[in-house]
């Protein structure tokens, strides 16, 4: 088994292209397997619990007073939060809570490292949770059980850190993706939530799990190409006063979806304070969950079939408010007091519920301005989630795929962005994020670097230049290009300043009609020579080659304009950046072993910025003397990372990354204050 293992390792880490779209595959049919297997476990357990138990308790409480029989929720739900409680005392306690911000930290912190058992016990834990009754959806879960079967793979695989956090988005991504039957809004989740970056390499492969794991559902569900939340009617914006009143409502969502987060992080903050057992906190939340739920049972699970009677006109607005309010309470209490599901859903529910509440009162106050409620339904529910996770993508696309509604796509936009926006002012945290910045993990966007930026002419540049005199006859100048299968040359003087450029353009042309035996390459060259300094960016350097179609740049001295330094060519262009995208991988793989090697172990990491007139600026590394108690790991330079050795020179504005135990890194820290 080793054997085979190390064989597929080094064949995936050779392969570029077939051995990811591999592993992408195999990621999204078991991400596939598992949705269905809990949407499955979830029915299995609800059948089980509320209709079976649920239904005997309500038989015994009716016989000794009618009104006892209304309270089975109580009980049930308690009960399936207790026996989380258990699940994740006993097997993984990573599987409280709802599963997004968990994978968040994973990428982080460790690499995109996640417990294989992790997949397993999120499965058994969530279908008890949303089974029973509790207030939670499957794709918290869902996300949580895919990125770990991809953080497995990876790791049995023994993938780099990037491959791993590349598997986890492609799990995550897979999970969605076939719980809403929603390939593209998966993918996006993905990107825009899990890993925050958009490139073109994690978009492909992300791309192909998310459609295996969609097409592996529909094969196993019998489900079909058929929207979540299928319409009775198809919605479109009816006047320009229907948009003002779908904008006005994102201002609403905004707020609703700042409440939904503010009620959860205070059950989260009352719970982890209770002096109790942990395994009874989700029961004693399970417990009063249910009292709510005796007044609004639709709250209970996921609530699927309360959002598509909002979308589809069926409930009332009073009823709709009570529910909007109801899930934000019970949700809390579920999933804050350590219970096991997602927020995702619920977050869709509260914004459906809000908007038809709101659709209600305007299309009541002008019907035939406005769109019927279940428009402002589905408006509503992108508005919440994204002002919520901060995801204005996401929460279009989804409710574009679980609809199939995109003539409402102006309102459905106007909506969402302002609601995010406005969420985005009133905290930098989203839904997912504030549970980690609470624990001290800051999740940053992490765009890959540009390489073409981050590489200069001088590193790329020939600095032996071949040139031609421009009193050179043309055909010797025909003979040498033969010769060296040159396709031009700089053109100097006398005195060696540059002066023009000839190319084999410029000798064609010359021989049309012309007697160049007596022509000079003065006569041909160009004089008007496009040139780049040493100092410029490739990025800077490749848009003058597409803008003049030239084949090479010479390179200047910027101090003295006439005089060539080096030749940058094509082929140039493209060593360096292969050259650098080599040793990118390298630093990348350097960078994320030093992040990770807090994890499980007493290091810490210490960082800070070498300012213009520091103490170590200008010094080499073998120089500089720094604490006994440290390691210099990487120097951070602009986008890049520098791998430090003796000679490497400090400069201002680097920032310099150190290795360092817990208990030193308070002295480590003082240390780079001083110096840097």
């Amino acid at each position: 088994m080793n054997t085979l293992r190390l064989k597929l390792s080094d064949w995936l880490r050779r392969s570029e292209t077939t051995g990811p779209v591999i592993v992408a595959v195999i990621i999204g049919v078991c991400t596939g397997f598992a949705a269905v297997a809990l949407r499955w476990s979830v029915d299995y357990v609800q059948a089980m619990l509320q209709e079976g138990l649920g239904g005997r308790i309500s038989g015994v409480c009716e016989s000794l007073h009618p009104w006892l029989g209304l309270l089975w929720p109580v009980p049930v739900v308690a009960l399936g939060g207790l026996v989380v409680g258990l699940i994740s005392r006993y097997l993984a306690k990573e599987t409280r809570g709802h599963g997004v911000p968990e994978v968040m930290a994973a990428v982080a912190r460790s690499g995109g490292r996640i417990r294989a058992r992790v997949a397993a016990v999120k499965l058994v834990s969530a279908a008890v949770t949303i089974g029973s009754g509790g207030s939670a959806g499957r794709e918290g879960p869902i996300v949580q059980i895919g990125a770990a079967c991809g953080s497995a793979l990876a790791q049995w695989l023994r993938l780099s850190d990037r491959m791993i956090i590349l598997c986890v988005a492609c799990g995550a991504a897979g999970g969605i993706s076939a719980t809403f039957n929603a390939p593209m809004a998966g993918v996006l989740f993905a990107l825009e939530v899990i890993v925050r970056r958009f490139t073109a390499r994690y978009f492909g492969l992300v791309v192909v799990s998310s459609a295996v794991a969609t097409i592996t559902m529909r094969t196993l569900s019998n489900e079909g190409d058929y929207p979540r939340f299928p319409l009775v009617e198809g919605y479109r914006m009816v006047s320009l006063w229907d948009l003002v009143f779908f904008v006005l409502m994102g201002v609403l969502c905004a707020l609703a979806a700042r409440a939904f987060a503010r009620t959860l992080f205070f059950v989260e903050d009352r719970a982890a304070g209770l002096r109790i057992p942990g395994e009874l906190k989700p029961a004693l939340g399970g417990g009063i969950m249910g009292l709510l739920a005796v007044a609004t049972p639709q709250v209970m699970g996921s609530g699927y079939g309360a959002i598509s009677d909002a979308l589809n006109n069926n409930l009332a607005g009073p009823l709709l408010l009570a529910l909007c309010v109801s899930k934000i309470l019970c949700t809390a209490l579920t999933v804050g007091s350590g219970g096991s599901g997602g927020v995702f859903v619920p977050a869709l529910f509260t914004g459906g519920m809000l908007g038809g509440a709101y659709g209600s009162l305007v299309h009541g106050w002008a019907p035939e301005l406005t769109s019927s409620p279940g428009a402002y339904a589905l408006v509503g529910m992108s508005a919440v989630f994204a002002a919520g996770a901060h995801a204005p993508i996401t929460g279009i696309i989804v409710l574009i795929e679980m609809t199939d509604n995109y003539h409402i796509i102006v309102p459905l936009m106007s909506a969402t962005v302002l609601a995010t926006f406005i969420a985005q002012r009133m905290s930098p945290d989203s839904m997912y994020t504030a549970k980690l910045r609470a624990q001290g993990i800051e999740i940053q966007d992490t765009p890959e670097v540009n390489l073409m930026d981050a590489i200069t002419v001088a590193e790329a540049m020939d600095e032996a230049v071949d040139c031609v005199a421009e009193e050179m006859p043309v055909p010797e100048l025909i003979e040498r290009l033969h010769r060296d299968h040159e396709r031009g040359y700089p053109v100097v003087n006398l005195d060696g300043d540059l002066v023009g450029i000839v190319t084999m353009r410029d000798v064609e042309e010359a021989l049309m009609g012309r007697n160049t035996a007596e022509l000079r390459v003065r006569d041909i060259c160009t004089r008007n020579v496009v040139v780049c300094r040493p100092d410029q960016t490739l990025s800077a350097a490749i848009s003058q080659f597409g803008v003049h179609s030239f084949g090479r740049l010479p390179v200047i001295d910027p101090d003295r304009p006439s005089r060539m330094v080096g030749i940058l060519r094509r082929t140039d262009i493209v060593s360096a950046y292969l050259d650098a995208w080599r040793r990118g991988s390298e630093m990348t793989e350097r960078d994320e072993a030093l992040r990770s090697a807090r994890v499980g172990h007493d290091m810490v990491l210490a960082q800070g910025t070498v300012g213009a007139g520091a103490a170590l600026s200008g010094k080499t590394v073998r120089e500089a003397v720094f604490p006994e108690k440290a390691t210099l790991g990487v120097i951070r330079r602009g986008p890049m990372s520098v791998v430090p050795r003796g000679s490497t020179v400090i400069q201002p504005g680097d920032t310099l990354v150190l290795l360092t135990t817990r208990g030193d890194a308070p002295e480590v820290r003082e240390w780079l204050g001083k110096m840097t």
